[in-house]
């Protein structure tokens, strides 16, 4: 859908792109984790309205790169959607047939509207980066994180954990903007992917980089050098898969 449409569907519901734009680049701005959480809890009813404004296109994208790699029937994988927000990858999973599916968040307000979906087995409040995952190790064929990993979310230090409560053998899919006000995240989110595949716990399947990505919500967002000249900033995904026991 071309972003005049969107526009056009913004306003008629009461709500501008430039005032969805502000929002969103509001919550780029905030890097304290205490506040940026608050900030998820209001935004929690807004939220799946003002992303589609943007056309946020990450939960469809990281979940066909899984849904190539992981192998067996989808309905009898169990997987883990951390900072799972309001659904949106989970209602993405579903609809390829993935039907065990877990969530975690560390927004009460965003984990209401994921309940008010109805999608996931069970949901979990729990701030990564701050809290262990409430799940053993081994648990999961696959643990997807779609849109945390920038400043003020999720630091690249809990990606171990993210490891620990995967099966050996499963999949872990990330995914991160790369547009000039996240390059420096990235090089770290970066540094830590490799040096724990240099460590041989997991190995690299995919580096997928995304020119549509989401809409920009500044020209400052752009940056110099944009990839797309018609609005909208880069994302990457990438996809590991667990090494076996032994």
């Amino acid at each position: 859908m071309e972003a005049g449409t969107h526009r056009r569907m913004a306003q008629e519901e009461g709500k501008s792109l430039p005032e969805v734009q502000a929002r969103v680049r509001a919550s780029h701005g905030i890097t304290d984790l205490t506040h940026k959480l608050q900030f998820y809890d209001h935004w929690a009813p807004d939220y799946d309205q003002d992303v589609a404004t943007l056309q946020y296109r990450a939960p469809h994208l990281a979940v066909d790169c899984l849904t190539q790699a992981l192998p067996g029937p989808p309905h009898t994988a169990l997987i883990l959607d951390v900072a799972c927000g309001t659904g949106l990858v989970a209602a993405e999973l579903q609809a390829r047939g993935f039907l065990q599916l877990h969530g975690v968040d560390g927004s009460p307000g965003m984990l209401k509207q994921a309940q008010v979906r109805g999608l996931y087995q069970h949901l979990s409040l729990c701030t990564l980066g701050l809290d262990p995952l409430p799940s053993d190790e081994g648990t999961f064929d696959a643990v997807l994180m779609v849109g945390a990993l920038s400043d003020g979310q999720v630091p690249c230090s809990a990606i171990p954990e993210l490891l620990r409560v995967t099966k050996p053998g499963g999949l872990v899919c990330l995914t991160t903007r790369t547009n000039p006000s996240n390059l420096r995240y990235k090089e770290a989110l970066e540094a830590t992917l490799d040096r724990l595949e240099q460590a041989g716990v997991w190995e690299r399947l995919v580096a997928w980089p995304v020119d549509r990505w989401e809409l920009a919500t500044s020209e400052l967002e752009l940056g110099p050098g944009a990839s797309d000249s018609d609005g909208f900033i880069s994302g990457i995904v990438y996809l590991y898969r667990k090494q076996e026991a032994g």
